[in-house]
């Protein structure tokens, strides 16, 4: 078949994307001068029926909704070879999927644009319209006049007139973001249905992990420990299995969470030249719980146990962790252990130290810092726990295998944190023998560039006893 070059007066720039039943593409409206986008139906679709009518539904919908919060259907037609399209307002700021793509995002940043995504949600409703697929690919970002960006909902290849979703027989949606009653046949849904999956959409924002199965949801200060009770409950309200305990209506989900965005904003805190900290989770609560039982006041190194070349040995306070870093990271030392439920391991006092140039830094990634953190645990996987982490602000440059005499490993690397230009690598480490204890966390940040010979340095000196 011969590539498509124009359909009608939109001449076509470069496909957006493809799903099952169709490919949205960039094109430019020649006669109004503006960037469209065009959802065509696929060729090897064109012979059912059935599915050209559900490709048409879409449309339909998109047009009844009449919401400013939902993308906006502008012309509807079909190719010589009968195939349906419509075009549609085009979203030139990506998804919240590609914002994720950088880690959680901050709290109240999280908050308001799930609440955006549930008013768009509330609009549907109001229209007799459940979405049935709500998740971070389908919430659109467009950027207003004003600079500043809609969010609109987008995707309503399986959405359903509210009449009709109380008879649906057919499971659908996306793992994930599907409340229960989606998931079994026959149970028929509601609106509340899309609360569920606006939750999970909430939950990801500031998580950066999509939520286990209905009932089985970890809660999200597990995974993001400075993440507030209040939060963490609106979140886990619309998470419910039983739709009766969920919010009531997407308004009122939207409501809350643009409350609490408030509250979160108001307590944050800022850098006396009020350029906003992007803090990460881990660390800032790292940075918390190195001192419990002791003083939360970085003390100045004394030196311990002598130096090897331009090397200072550290160890925490009960003497079991023990390691070897460069003289000039070791000005300040915390040595009074850590909490591993940071990590969202069982909660603890396990022996633990934080050495760096400036320990005060440790906790905003915005200010670049030489140091490590070592915590050691004697429960729980570590490795899966590290490999969830990520870090709002920095770009993750991927994961390499780490073999000493002693540990054994991988070490993830991050670099370019919130502007500052400064990196962080993380371990996960087990024995090298192979046994399943003990498992300690490492994790170094450096101001600029990471440097793995630095980093593994340390690894092959620590000493656990």
């Amino acid at each position: 078949m011969q590539p498509l070059e124009r359909i009608g007066r939109y001449r076509l720039e470069r496909r957006l994307g493809t799903g099952a039943f169709g490919t949205v593409w960039l094109a430019h409206d020649d006669q109004l001068d503006a960037p469209v986008a065009v959802k065509v139906l696929a060729d090897n679709w064109s012979h059912r029926l059935d599915i050209h009518d559900r490709f048409l539904s879409e449309a339909r919908l998109l047009r009844r909704a009449d919401s400013k919060r939902v993308v906006q259907v502008y012309d509807i037609g079909e190719l010589p070879d009968g195939r349906p399209y419509f075009v549609m307002e085009y979203a030139d700021a990506g998804t919240l999927a590609d914002l994720l793509a950088g880690g959680p995002l901050p709290v109240p940043d999280a908050l308001r644009l799930t609440a955006l995504a549930a008013r768009g949600a509330a609009d549907l409703h109001e229209a007799g319209i459940v979405h049935r697929d709500i998740k971070p690919t389908n919430v659109l970002l467009r950027t207003a006049p004003d600079g500043t960006r809609r969010v609109l909902l987008a995707d309503l290849g399986l959405a359903k007139s509210l009449a009709q979703a109380s008879g649906l027989t057919l499971a659908a949606g996306s793992a994930g973001y599907q409340p229960p009653e989606q998931a079994q046949p026959g149970a028929g849904i509601d609106a509340r249905a899309d609360i569920y999956a606006l939750g999970a959409v909430g939950y990801e924002l500031v998580t950066a992990t999509v939520p286990g199965a209905p009932g089985r949801v970890v809660r999200p200060d597990r995974l993001r420990p400075d993440l507030g009770e209040d939060v963490q409950r609106a979140l886990m309200r619309a998470l419910e299995p039983d739709r009766q305990r969920r919010w009531p209506t997407a308004h009122a989900f939207a409501d809350e969470l643009d409350r609490l965005a408030d509250r979160s904003a108001a307590r944050r805190p800022r850098r006396l030249d009020g350029v906003r900290r992007r803090l990460n989770a881990v660390t800032l609560t790292l940075a918390a719980v190195l001192a419990a039982g002791g003083t939360a006041v970085a003390v100045t190194l004394v030196q311990r146990g002598g130096t090897a070349g331009d090397q200072t040995r550290v160890a925490d306070s009960t003497g079991r962790v023990v390691a070897e870093v460069p003289s000039g990271w070791a000005a300040e030392l915390r040595d009074a252990g850590w909490n591993p439920g940071a990590l969202g391991l069982a909660s603890g006092h396990e022996p633990g130290l934080e050495v760096a140039d400036d320990v005060s830094a440790w906790q905003d990634l915005t200010t670049a810092v030489n140091g490590v953190f070592i915590g050691l645990s004697e429960h729980g996987d570590i490795a899966a726990k590290v490999t969830a982490l990520t870090h709002s602000g920095c770009r993750y440059e991927g994961s390499r295998a780490f073999t000493g005499t002693s540990w054994k490993g991988r070490v993830r690397t991050w670099s370019d944190c919130s502007g500052a230009g400064g990196s962080i690598q993380e371990a996960a480490l087990g024995p090298a023998g192979g046994g399943a204890r003990p498992q300690v966390y490492v994790q170094v940040r450096q101001k600029g560039a990471a440097d793995s010979s630095t980093t593994d340095g340390i690894l092959r000196s620590l000493r656990v006893t």
